[in-house]
């Protein structure tokens, strides 16, 4: 076994050493793989074989290089290098949004050239991965999102250090319960031991996660799509903000998403009278800032009407006075 992992991991570094430059000689491979040049030539024919385009040129300046134009993708890759690429992939299928079969095949074929025992395990790790609704950012280390997901696959109990926003480092002790991604970041869900409550975790944020003694069954399955737009429509932010909204919910979710407003279609009976049997929303924000909301409103288009809080109808004059003074003709302009 460890003569046929030699001969495997020389064979990949030869790969390696003809993509890099456009001729080696034998002399030069031989010192690089530290064999003779009788192994080396044994090792660029079982190259050959497994249909790797290798050329052999003769005389004072001969050796072997690559077919031109030829480039060979590595032919092993390791969990951590599949997690990485998954991670690319799925930001870039979110970001074109279109669908995803040329990344779904290039991982494919990247599995298949796997071992087929971690090939296995790969495809129950990248299952936890809940597939992404929004561009992903930079910023993950690969190696934790796989040690993340495994755990999550196989139950157990993890201890991480983790950065909050402030930069100052803790350390957890959870259950993990899934991985998602949402508004460009991937999120860890999980049950916090030390203070009795589900947590949400960054993961970009998480410096190590390292297995622990012990397994856990989760209370629930979640579905961790519904559960993170669940977690940001309800954040404890300082603005509770309800709009009525007289438009259909095809209307009005491009300019408030699931995970930024609550939707409820209201009753005939609360409707407001002027409008008859208009259809009217009612929408729950949660905000941290009012400052967005009234390009949002302008942008809807509709009749609009704001419950509370009473700020925000402030923010919506100014607004509407400063759009106003945009638009006049320049007579009362106090511009020099």
């Amino acid at each position: 076994m460890g003569v046929m992992a030699d001969t495997t991991a020389r064979a990949l570094e030869l790969l390696e050493m003809l993509q890099s430059a456009q001729l080696r000689t034998v002399t030069e491979l031989a010192d690089r793989l530290d064999v003779d040049e009788r192994t080396v030539r044994r090792d660029v024919a079982r190259l050959a074989d497994l249909g790797v385009p290798v050329e052999s040129l003769r005389g004072r300046y001969g050796g072997y290089r690559l077919a031109p134009g030829q480039r060979v993708l590595p032919i092993m890759f390791s969990a951590e290098e599949v997690v990485a690429v998954f991670l690319g992939l799925s930001r870039e299928q979110a970001a074109s949004r279109e669908p995803g079969i040329v990344e779904q095949t290039a991982l494919s074929k990247i599995r298949r050239a796997m071992p087929s025992a971690e090939a296995k395990r790969i495809d129950a790790v990248l299952a936890t991965m809940t597939s992404t609704f929004g561009p992903t950012s930079d910023g993950v280390d690969p190696a934790v999102m796989l040690s993340l997901a495994e755990a999550v696959n196989r139950r157990c109990v993890i201890d991480l250090r983790y950065l909050n926003g402030k930069g100052l480092s803790s350390r957890r002790t959870i259950h993990p319960y899934g991985l998602a991604a949402h508004s460009n970041k991937w999120y860890l869900v999980a049950f916090d031991i030390d203070r009795q409550e589900e947590r949400t975790f960054r993961a970009d944020r998480i410096r190590t996660a390292r297995s622990i003694p012990g397994t856990f069954t989760p209370s629930e399955q979640l579905d961790m799509r519904s559960h993170l737009i669940d977690l940001f429509a309800e954040a404890d932010y300082r603005w509770q903000v309800v709009l009525h909204i007289q438009a259909t919910e095809y209307h009005i979710r491009p300019h408030l998403p699931a995970s930024i407003a609550r939707l409820e279609k209201l009753d005939s009976g609360m409707e407001r009278a002027d409008e008859g049997d208009s259809l009217w929303h009612r929408a729950e924000i949660h905000a941290e800032s009012l400052d967005w909301l009234p390009p949002v409103i302008a942008a809807l288009d509709c009749e609009v009407v704001i419950e509370s809080p009473a700020e925000l109808r402030n923010r919506l004059r100014c607004a509407a006075k400063r759009l106003l003074h945009a638009a006049s003709d320049g007579e009362d302009s106090t511009r020099p």
